[in-house]
């Protein structure tokens, strides 16, 4: 799924700007801004880049899962 930023115009003449929608490709991202408003005309379509932290992975992840449940469990007596 692909991120897509969409600045359009509404019918009533009002622009709108930073809309965002997922979708599988541009006419998908189209369609469903169509169907929220209709009539509206597209003024600027961009595909939205995705960035993830670099060094993330899978370890790193359960890691900070195991922290997180280490913090949240309650202190055992002795």
């Amino acid at each position: 799924m692909i991120k897509f930023g969409f600045k359009i115009k509404t019918r009533d003449g009002m622009v709108i700007d930073n809309l965002t929608v997922i979708a599988r490709d541009r006419a998908d991202a189209e369609r469903k801004i169509a169907q929220i408003y209709h009539y509206c005309d597209v003024l600027v379509c961009q595909e939205l880049q995705q960035t993830m932290k670099d060094g993330f992975n899978l370890e790193s992840a359960i890691n900070l899962i195991d922290k997180e449940s280490d913090l949240e469990a309650p202190a055992k007596k002795e």
